[in-house]
Parts: structure tokens; C-alpha cells; sequence
């Protein structure tokens, strides 16, 4: 990492966005079929669509080698040029206010809201917090605070990383709901198409365990969250999740066994996502 610090960031902090949109329903139809769900049937948007609104459209030309566009030190330029390569969406904290619906036109507001610098141990991150509100014809819908992690390149020559040890196998039963599927190439395929996501760790097996160091291509951490939130409503109803905060703790990976997992209700609504190992990939809370 150069010698700049989160001092030479300070002037990111607070900076504003604004994008704007459409709840397209031939979107919407797509996102429902990716998920084999069907609609809610007061013909609302389910939660987690909005992961699919306001999307960043670089141009190709300016994306870099793990398909992420490259980021610039300019007046432009929403993030700082932090100079670690490794970018990931590491968590978020999610207030749902009201549904979407097809047809609305849709704004999201976000501003910069912290820059902090860590050490893990695998080296220095960089934590950027950005603040999200998403608009539907002016009234707010979705409250949101992301945190995005920048970590330091995988060692040059590192194998991929072997599954951790854990548990023979995941045991539900002491969860109230229990769904377990295996995430395949076309869902990740369809869900990068769907948030137009071209992070190469995503799609590209040979950039991602000879370059990146994965031990094959990574599920999405937002559909991740996403098959969660579907699980909260096939437990408790369509748009039903009043607060939903998650962290992702590892990877899940395609063509690997995924358990998703709910216990509680009200206030308290405990989700996790975990491996066929028993390692965890997603810890959650929700109020419903």
C-alpha cells in the first residue's frame, strides 16, 4: 500500500450521489425467475430488489483486471482511489420503510459517510461506510448503510485456499426454518447480469483461484443476503422484514452445498448462512 492513509481521504467523506431509475416489471419478472419465486400477491416488489436499482455504468473500457471500475483520483470520482485491489461488499445494515412497486420511478441518495483504515490479518484494509436511501415516486422505501472492504492482493503464487476444517456436516435442527440449495454457475451468472456486477471473481474460474485465490467462483455476498431475505418471506410473508442487517464471515462458493437458516421472530430474527462444513458465510438480524 502507498504511503496514503485515510488523512488523504478526509475530503471523500461526506461526498454525495444521486442516481435515478425505473421499477421496470420485465426487470422485476427476470429477478423473480432467477430466484424461482413467485410475486408478492399485492403485486409489490419483494425485498431486495432494490440491490438491482441505480446501478454504477462505467464503460467497459474503464474497467480494470478484476472488473471493477478502476477508480480515479477526481473531483468525479464518488470513492477515493484507495490503492488496495481486493474490493468487497463486506456488509450492510438494511431499514425496508415501504415496498417497492412496478413502474415507480426510483432515486437513490448516497453519501459517503466514513473511510477507515485497519489491519487484518492478512494485511491492511480499508473500510469505506456509504449511506444509501432509495426513493419510489419521492417517498422513501429503503434505508441502507454499506460497508465495503479493500484488502491487499492474495500472495502472488498462493494456491487456492482449501475449504476450512469444521463440522462433518451442518446440522439444522436447531433452526426454525431450513432451506439448503446449491448455488450453480447460471444463478451467479443471472444475478451479476441482474446488478450489472462484472467483478471477474463472479464468473471467471482461472482469474479466480490463480489470481484472487479462491478455491472456486464466489457467490455473490448481496445474493447471498438475498436468499436470506427470500427465506424471511417464505417464513413470514411477503415484505414482512422491517430491519435487516448482515456480515459476511466467508465465502460461499459455486457448486458447494449452502444451508440458510432462520430462528426467532419479532425483534428478534437470527438468519445465517453456512457451508455443508459447518462453517458460517453469513451471520444476520432481522425484526419482522
Amino acid at each position: 500500500m502507498s504511503a496514503t492513509t485515510t488523512n488523504d481521504w478526509q475530503a471523500w467523506i461526506g461526498r454525495e450521489e444521486t442516481r435515478r431509475d425505473q421499477v421496470e416489471p420485465a426487470a422485476v419478472t427476470r429477478w423473480l425467475a432467477t430466484l424461482d419465486r413467485a410475486a408478492p400477491a399485492d403485486g409489490s416488489v419483494p425485498q431486495a430488489y432494490h440491490w438491482c436499482l441505480c446501478l454504477p455504468d462505467a464503460p467497459t473500457a474503464t474497467l480494470g483486471a478484476d472488473g471493477h471500475p478502476v477508480r480515479a483520483d477526481s473531483d468525479d470520482s464518488f470513492l477515493p482511489p484507495i490503492p488496495l485491489p481486493r474490493r468487497m461488499w463486506a456488509a450492510s445494515k438494511v431499514e425496508f420503510l415501504a415496498p417497492l412497486r412496478p413502474g415507480q420511478s426510483v432515486q437513490r441518495n448516497s453519501r459517503v459517510a466514513s473511510i477507515t483504515e485497519k489491519q487484518g490479518g492478512t494485511g491492511k484494509l480499508v473500510f469505506a461506510e456509504v449511506a444509501h436511501e432509495t426513493l419510489g415516486d419521492g417517498a422513501l422505501c429503503v434505508r441502507e448503510t454499506q460497508s465495503i472492504v479493500f484488502r491487499e492482493p492474495a500472495p502472488a503464487g498462493a494456491p487456492p485456499a482449501p475449504p476450512p476444517p469444521g463440522a462433518a456436516s451442518f446440522d439444522p435442527s436447531a433452526w426454525d426454518a431450513h432451506r439448503a440449495l446449491v448455488p450453480a454457475e447460471a444463478l451467479l451468472f443471472r444475478y451479476s447480469a441482474l446488478t450489472f456486477n462484472s467483478h471477474r471473481i463472479h464468473y471467471d474460474l482461472p482469474y479466480a483461484t490463480q489470481e484472487e485465490g479462491y478455491r472456486g467462483l464466489v457467490v455473490h455476498g448481496p445474493l447471498t443476503a438475498t436468499l436470506l431475505l427470500d427465506l424471511a418471506q417464505r417464513h413470514f410473508g411477503d415484505n414482512a422484514v422491517r430491519r435487516f442487517d448482515f456480515r459476511g464471515t466467508s465465502p460461499a462458493i459455486c457448486g458447494e452445498a449452502l444451508h440458510l437458516v432462520l430462528r426467532g421472530a419479532g425483534d428478534a430474527v437470527e438468519l445465517g448462512a453456512f457451508a455443508a462444513d459447518g462453517r458460517q458465510v453469513m451471520a444476520a438480524t432481522a425484526a419482522a
